[in-house]
């Protein structure tokens, strides 16, 4: 077997079943689940439509780039939402969804045979994170290193910690914008940063924004590409972004997304996605083509949203350290005590599952920047959500 296996460590989610596994919950209590961050709002029946009605394309193999129509309405997505011109042909690649996309990006990207045994490459990221940057890093031959977020700065990652001789190892960075757990959203002073310290170190840079859509204030969150342009990069060179339908379009099953920007970067893609076997059914094209070129049914879900965090955050906000997010549909809240016990604690009382905060995070720079508090996945309808803030607070208040 690949001994790298061994440094891969159980998901969170896995680590959560260990931790609540002795655990029965109270009958008195329906179960609520704010764990998993899987869209629940219903998928749009014209999506629903378009895919049942292109299923002779199931008797095709489709191509490992994708149709031209579907490059070309990823590529319009990105010129309304961004006002991003891209090269449909060249600057865009579907994918099967951003959780395939991110880790195949690293075997991609990461060159073991630059930096010598005794300095690894590195692979750089945000510290709580999505747990696929650390597998595909360790699976691709790299280190990790991570930017603990930072309380101080709307929990923004803390890039300023890694220090000069890491950077100088790095051969690719994971940016989460907005943010999952925190929902920070990277302003452009952040994004300069990251360009320059690419520029210095040749490392690449992959935005992962499958959040985007999910925002309570009037200005949508700034991508990656978006940035790039205001400080005079349209090359987009050493720069990804990856989004998805699952969270805009409550699609998550259909497994459908995009990887856009430096063109180079996107042909050496291509060319290792195609022995990865991960061609996109054409079926499931058609249905991307028509979420992509819909824009109302994607207000109607950020109202959802928008609904139910209106609602939850008050009732919390009295018991918990928690605030509105910038963006996503998680709530990232301190708890009066350690996480998992807080965690268990509300299980085993209420039955209602949160995803303790620590488990999301490494210890890195003397600290656990998860520790203490918790991710709750508004995902729920509005009542579910309120019902479960209600009981977390009645739990908060009785300890």
């Amino acid at each position: 077997m690949n001994p790298l296996l061994s440094r891969l460590q159980p998901y969170p989610f896995e680590k959560l079943r260990a931790l609540t596994a002795d655990i029965v919950p109270s009958p008195s209590h329906r179960p609520i689940g704010l764990g998993i961050g899987e869209p629940k709002h219903a998928t749009p029946q014209f999506v629903r439509d378009t895919l049942a009605g292109a299923l002779d394309g199931l008797a095709v193999y489709p191509p490992t780039a994708g149709s031209a129509a579907l490059r070309e309405a990823c590529a319009a997505w990105v010129q309304r939402r961004y006002g991003v011109a891209l090269d449909a042909a060249t600057q865009v690649l579907p994918v099967n969804g951003t959780r395939e996309a991110l880790f195949a990006l690293a075997q991609a990207v990461v060159d073991p045979t630059r930096v010598n045994s005794a300095a690894p490459p590195v692979v750089v990221c945000p510290n709580p994170f999505y747990q696929i940057y650390e597998g595909a890093a360790l699976l691709g031959g790299a280190q990790v290193a991570f930017a603990n977020s930072d309380p101080a700065r709307n929990f923004a990652p803390d890039w300023s910690a890694i220090d000069d001789a890491t950077w100088a190892r790095t051969q690719l960075v994971y940016v989460c914008s907005p943010g999952n757990p925190t929902g920070a959203v990277a302003p452009l002073e952040e994004w300069k940063k990251l360009f320059e310290l690419s520029d210095r170190h040749g490392f690449v840079i992959a935005s992962d924004e499958c959040y985007s859509e999910i925002f309570f204030g009037d200005a949508p969150p700034l991508g990656a590409l978006e940035a790039a342009q205001r400080l005079g990069r349209s090359d987009w060179r050493n720069l990804v972004v990856l989004t998805s339908l699952s969270k805009r379009s409550n699609v998550p099953g259909m497994r459908s997304g995009f990887v856009a920007g430096d063109a180079a970067i996107l042909k050496s893609f291509l060319l290792y996605r195609t022995y990865h076997g991960s061609a996109m059914s054409l079926a499931v094209q058609q249905a991307s083509i028509a979420a992509w070129n819909d824009e109302a049914h994607v207000v109607a879900n950020r109202e959802l949203y928008r609904a139910k965090f209106a609602k939850v955050t008050p009732l919390l906000a009295p018991v918990l350290d928690v605030k509105l997010p910038d963006a996503g549909f998680y709530l990232w809240a301190g708890t009066p005590i350690d996480d998992v016990a807080w965690a268990r604690g509300l299980l085993a009382q209420y039955n209602v599952t949160v995803l303790p905060g620590s488990l999301l995070a490494r210890e890195a720079h003397g600290a656990n920047p998860g520790a203490r508090r918790v991710r709750l996945a508004l995902v729920a309808g509005v009542d579910e959500c309120v019902e479960a803030a209600e009981r977390i607070g009645a739990y908060t208040k009785s300890l």
